[in-house]
């Protein structure tokens, strides 16, 4: 099959509650959310793949992940056959060259979850089929806690355990309030429950081993990011300070950013990310690379719609991650384009077994909810 035709639709999606990282807002209750879907098609076949723009998280918007696609990757792209994934990869890399990140990865992530998906469907098998390795069949995810106030942590933790959420990932950034968040989510989960924080890169190397030594008297698991992505040397002593593992995900775009702090001993565990880094061709290769190295592997997303969160659930399915991840669309946005799609309950959701992706796309639906960005 050849590739014929690639679209592009930016899609507004109701949203649900706020949510903010250390960088700024990801999502505001009363707005929409922004997702940008991405149709290929190839001789009678067709797949769909979801980039979400978070300027607070990444360099990548919706007009630019838009224009990005449609005069870049689609172009470099176009009659080559839809089954050559390490071709394409090759491709986007000429067409987008990478600097300090792979370039443009949400864009690439986008057309390359799509191709999966296509070929997938093309063969009538799910991916972790198609790539003859399905470790497992349900996924544990984490809820998200993002609140500074002790009424507005109590609120969070008390929904989330009311979905039968027994895991929690807490958003802190710098400043003394951290750990008292921390410690209000504890109170608030129960001492059985799992906990683990993410710093999205705010901290510096003597806030962040001061930061540690509190979240151990919390029984926190991981210490996610709490240094910027390109402190390499940072993060090495954090890790040889720190009383938690470190977990590392901004810093890790490509597969060789991990062998890097493997050489330099400086990362404890991997976080698996399919958009930061470029889509499922290279996330199976970095989480290939961490398997190898005895790296330990957790998973996260980045909000997105249920196109991110099945394709998300397959890769950690392939690779048995036994751990809670963060996939928490569903918890701040709607995916109303989704017709039969991934189920969860009770705080577990069960890896798609529909052929491709496994999610349902009504075309009708997402040209109704496409706005024009440019």
């Amino acid at each position: 099959m050849k590739i014929e035709k690639i679209e592009t639709f930016c899609v507004a999606l109701p949203t649900r509650r706020s949510f903010g990282v250390s960088g700024g807002a990801v999502a505001v209750a009363g707005q929409p959310s922004l997702r940008v879907l991405v149709k290929v098609s190839a001789e009678g076949a067709h797949g769909w793949g979801e980039a979400t723009p978070i300027p607070a998280w990444t360099y990548e918007t919706a007009e630019s992940i838009v224009t990005t696609i449609d005069r870049y990757l689609a172009p470099a792209i176009i009659g080559r056959p839809a089954w050559d994934l390490d071709g394409v990869t090759a491709a986007f890399d000429r067409a987008v060259n990478r600097g300090f990140s792979i370039g443009a990865p949400l864009a690439k992530s986008a057309v390359d979850v799509a191709l999966h998906d296509l070929l997938g469907r093309a063969a009538g098998v799910p991916l972790g089929v198609m790539w003859g390795q399905r470790r497992r069949e349900t996924i544990d995810l984490g809820w998200i806690v993002s609140g500074r106030s002790p009424g507005e942590v109590a609120q969070s933790v008390a929904e989330g355990r009311d979905l039968g959420f027994r895991a929690f990932k807490v958003k802190i950034g710098l400043g003394p309030e951290g750990a008292e968040v921390v410690e209000a989510v504890r109170l608030h989960a129960g001492d059985e429950a799992a906990l683990w924080v993410d710093a999205n890169q705010g901290y510096t190397v003597r806030s962040a081993i001061t930061m540690a030594r509190r979240l151990e008297d919390l029984g926190v698991t991981a210490f996610e990011q709490p240094l910027p992505a390109n402190d390499i040397a940072g993060l090495r002593r954090l890790r040889d300070a720190s009383p938690i593992p470190v977990a590392l995900d901004e810093s890790l775009r490509h597969p060789s950013d991990l062998a890097t702090f493997v050489r330099l001993d400086a990362v404890d565990v991997a976080i698996a990310k399919v958009q930061r880094t470029g889509g499922l061709t290279l996330s199976r290769r970095l989480c290939a690379l961490a398997e190898d190295c005895g790296v330990a592997l957790m998973g996260s997303g980045l909000t997105d719609s249920d196109l991110g969160l099945a394709a998300s659930l397959h890769l950690f399915s392939a690779f048995g991650v036994d751990t809670p991840v963060d996939l928490n669309g569903r918890q701040f946005i709607e995916s109303p384009y989704a017709g039969p799609t991934v189920e969860i309950r009770d705080g577990t959701a069960r890896v798609p077994d529909a052929p491709g992706l496994g999610v349902e796309v009504d075309e009708r639906t997402v040209r109704d909810l496409a706005v024009d960005v440019l």
